[in-house]
């Protein structure tokens, strides 16, 4: 007799981020139910409007907000950013460009040059 594999579930905010969408924005049956791997292998295969939607304007969470200004989370608690943000304010942060914003990013480029460096010298 052989067992039955029960499916594997996972909590809703870990299902959020590993689609990267701002859990608190999702739906509330995502929200208040588990998610099992094949239901988060259909959401991301073939994402219902909802998740289209919030991938799209927002709100994001601080990982895709740091992603999309090329900066780091610390640099966006640095600065004070602390909430999710829309696209379109993720759009206007980089239009304006405050002084923050340029010394994170070359904090970010010179931490990811140390990387490659360490990286290389690890290979010699």
């Amino acid at each position: 007799m052989t067992a039955r594999k029960t499916p594997q579930t996972m909590k809703p905010a870990t299902a959020a981020k590993k689609l990267d969408v701002y859990l608190q924005a999702t739906p509330e049956e995502f929200q208040a139910g588990m998610v099992s791997r094949d239901e988060l292998n259909a959401l991301q295969s073939d994402p219902p409007e909802w998740l289209r939607e919030l991938r799209r304007t927002g709100p994001h969470p601080r990982s895709v907000v740091a992603a999309r200004l090329g900066v780091s989370i610390s640099g966006l608690a640095r600065a004070g950013i602390t909430e999710a943000l829309t696209t379109d304010e993720i759009e206007e942060i980089r239009t304006e460009n405050p002084d923050w914003l340029e010394r994170e990013r070359a904090t970010e480029a010179e931490v990811r040059r140390q990387e490659a460096e360490l990286k290389n010298k690890s290979r010699s």
